[in-house]
């Protein structure tokens, strides 16, 4: 009987605990290298594991001595003068809520006369939109892209299919990296939570990306924000903040190769879209930083990003929440219009 309540107790604990336990999220200063992290922390307590967010210098670190409590891992990191910030890795949770009626109830946030027994005209007025635009292409020619950072997306769903990004370069199953991209078969995204190009499919992702990009006036189904987009679906939105960020390292990368080759590679993501977070935290209280710069990161080389609050009708400036209340002016905060 002992033993099981011990057990118990073990259980509740991990349960009750907000980061995971063995892990410090860093950010190294003045574009340090990975080996230089290496030698700078001590080995026999520290193992810095991979990248998550390479190009901001953001990398995960394993507690490796058993007698290092998280505490004091935090403290002695952040103190190490090749560290920029230092946090714990803290649990992410899924938010919003969508029907499964494949109308989506008539869309009437799109455009709202009514029907559903609402306010007439209380919608995002897309209608309007789009008369000046359905999407496409930049400047140059190139697909506009919006990265979905959720749990995953129904790649079959024959108003997505059309409209998803598809990375030409890379050779579907060879288990290759053929662009030399440093991610192996991301053929239309990657999988942050298995650090692959392995994609499935999930309700809450499919919802999402059928509002931002579902293929438009082609007399099937709903109608997108964006009739004509390349949705590119990046696995990463529950579990912890290092999930999360190698999600939204991958965009980085995408976006940085488009800048950095002309066009002649990566992809031409404008935005990500986000519906996750950690509530009632506050992203201004030291303990989170790594979001801010992540969206920074994100949206100096040209990526907006949209997070999306709680799922409570409570003021967030008040009681905290991570990552809409962070200050990065590249994040756009959202909340439902239900």
């Amino acid at each position: 009987m002992k033993k099981y309540l011990t057990m118990i107790i073990l259980v509740s604990g991990l349960l009750a605990q907000k980061y995971a336990p063995g892990n410090i999220l860093i950010q190294g200063k003045n574009r340090v290298s990975m080996d230089e992290l290496k030698i700078g922390l001590d080995a026999s307590r520290y193992q810095v594991v991979k990248p998550l967010m390479k190009r901001a210098n953001i990398y995960l670190v394993k507690i490796v001595d058993r007698f290092v409590t998280p505490a004091k891992a935090l403290q002695e990191i952040s103190e190490n003068p090749w560290i920029q910030h230092a946090q714990f890795d803290h649990y992410v949770s899924q938010r919003q809520t969508f029907p499964n009626d494949p109308s989506f109830n008539s869309q009437w946030g799109m455009h709202n006369t009514g029907q559903s027994g609402g306010l007439e005209d209380a919608d995002i007025d897309a209608p309007e939109a789009w008369n000046m635009t359905t999407g496409g292409t930049n400047a140059l020619g190139d697909d506009i892209v919006v990265a979905i950072v959720d749990g995953g997306c129904m790649l079959s769903h024959s108003d997505l299919d059309d409209n998803l990004w598809v990375n030409s370069d890379e050779i579907p199953g060879n288990n290759v990296d053929d662009d030399y991209d440093g991610y192996v078969d991301d053929v239309n995204g990657w999988n942050a939570y298995n650090s692959n190009g392995n994609l499935s499919s999930d309700g809450h992702g499919t919802h999402v990306a059928g509002i931002v990009g579902a293929e438009g006036n082609n007399g099937s189904m709903v109608a997108g924000v964006n009739w004509n987009v390349k949705l590119m679906i990046v696995m990463g939105s529950t579990g912890t903040t290092s999930i999360v960020l190698e999600a939204y390292g991958y965009v980085l990368d995408q976006r940085a190769l488009y800048n950095e080759t002309n066009g002649e590679e990566g992809a031409f993501v404008v935005s990500t879209n986000s519906s996750f977070g950690i509530d009632y935290a506050d992203c201004n209280s030291g303990d989170y930083p790594l979001w801010d710069e992540a969206y920074t990161a994100l949206g100096e080389a040209g990526v907006l990003s949209a997070a999306a609050t709680i799922n409570a009708n409570q003021n967030v400036d008040n009681i905290g929440d991570v990552p809409t209340g962070c200050t990065s002016d590249y994040l756009v905060t959202v909340t439902n219009i239900t």
